[in-house]
């Protein structure tokens, strides 16, 4: 059985009886995954989180899971939340190879279902997760349906600003300079130190101070922005995948009008070319749209308690 991890509880507002454990991926990082049982569940919600969060965030997430009858799990990527963090400077969001996110999924499913979580399986990828998990669907994730919020399937850079990263990014490879943060970013929380007003994130103050107030009493939780090395490979993933047909899996993605993070075109795109694919854009809302107000995330669930559902029999399965 894996160790027990800590899990800050008191701040989650989350589902009672969740627990946390620390899992060794097969290349020796230790990161942490999270997860919320419940008795009689017709399944379990696979979360993917996004860049800087970690599993506490999730939990009025998986409080609504709980309401559609299904358990819910979340993990800490390496690099972030309380996972073993990669960089010298551990507010430097930074990976290997993007590819080694794969390991840390493909320990995920064997501790979920070491915990005997119920099947079938249903993933709920948010804006780095969304990357993490399109990814995964091509190697084969074992999910009857999938939801996404705010995918990062491409970065929301100026469109002055994009060639300048790709040569940076290569430039700082030759360099020696990958270690850096990328431009513009520093080891700076965003939700720490960003007021409300004009916030990228959500519309809602409650849920807004919700996140502020977990990275402040736990500054651990805290990650800045993204060293160079991690905005090249993250490009490279973006567009490596952009050119890969969508999944043949029942898909339904929420991405809020006022998206300022991830490339909205990118999303539009692959949403209107993925078989039994539906895109819900999501009027004034931000880029946490599981984080924004009351009605959006009553709408969200409603859809998602039809969409989480088996798939038929005959559907074709993704291999490896």
């Amino acid at each position: 059985m894996a160790d027990t991890a800590p899990y800050f509880e008191n701040m989650a507002q989350a589902p009672k009886g969740g627990a946390c454990h620390w899992i060794e991926v097969d290349d020796g990082v230790r990161v942490r995954v999270g997860h919320w049982p419940l008795e009689g569940a017709r399944g379990s919600v696979l979360i993917f989180p996004g860049r800087t969060e970690y599993v506490e965030k999730y939990g009025p997430t998986a409080q609504a899971c709980h309401g559609l009858n299904l358990a819910a799990a979340a993990i800490d990527w390496r690099g972030q939340g309380i996972a073993d963090r990669l960089h010298n400077d551990p507010r430097a969001g930074h990976v290997g190879d993007f590819d080694d996110y794969q390991r840390d999924v493909r320990a995920y499913l064997e501790h979920v279902r070491s915990l005997g979580m119920p099947e079938p399986y249903y993933m709920l990828a948010h804006s780095m997760g969304g990357c993490i998990g399109l990814r995964a669907l091509y190697k084969g994730l074992p999910v009857d349906a999938v939801a996404f919020t705010a995918p990062m399937w491409g970065i929301g850079l100026h469109p002055v600003l994009r060639p300048t990263a790709w040569v940076v990014g290569w430039t700082s490879q030759q360099l020696g300079l990958a270690h850096l943060y990328a431009p513009s970013t520093g080891p700076e929380s965003y939700v720490a130190s960003a007021p409300y007003e004009d916030n990228t994130l959500t519309t809602d103050p409650t849920m807004f101070t919700f996140m502020k107030d977990q990275v402040t009493e736990r500054p651990d939780l805290q990650l800045g922005g993204p060293s160079i090395h991690w905005l090249r490979e993250a490009l490279v993933e973006c567009n490596t995948l952009a050119r890969m047909p969508s999944p043949d899996l029942s898909c339904l993605t929420f991405l809020g009008r006022q998206e300022r993070i991830v490339h909205p075109r990118r999303i539009l795109d692959r949403m209107a070319a993925w078989p039994n694919g539906t895109l819900q854009m999501i009027e004034n809302a931000e880029h946490e749209v599981l984080m924004e107000r009351p009605a959006v995330r009553a709408l969200i669930f409603e859809q998602l308690a039809d969409h989480f559902q088996p798939a038929e029999p005959n559907a074709q399965k993704l291999t490896s």
